[in-house]
């Protein structure tokens, strides 16, 4: 899981906040069955928008988690 931020705001507290967001989604799907030890939470922060900051729809764009899945070998 990757958690962002957009870049309203100082740079720790941003990273604190992408930090949060990842976790929660993390502790949802532990709730929904999946294994702890299988997901991993990553922050980063503001450094990695996917919009503009300038505007009010870009900030909400860049304030997502985002799941990358990785397969794995048995």
């Amino acid at each position: 899981l990757r958690g962002h931020a957009d870049s309203i705001g100082q740079y720790k507290p941003n990273w604190v906040l992408s930090e949060k967001r990842a976790v929660e989604v993390k502790d949802y799907l532990v709730t929904k069955g999946v294994k702890k030890d299988r997901i991993v939470a990553i922050p980063y922060g503001s450094t990695i928008p996917i919009a503009t900051n300038k505007t009010a729809e870009g900030r909400q764009r860049n304030r997502r988690v985002e799941i990358k899945l990785k397969e794995i070998s048995k």
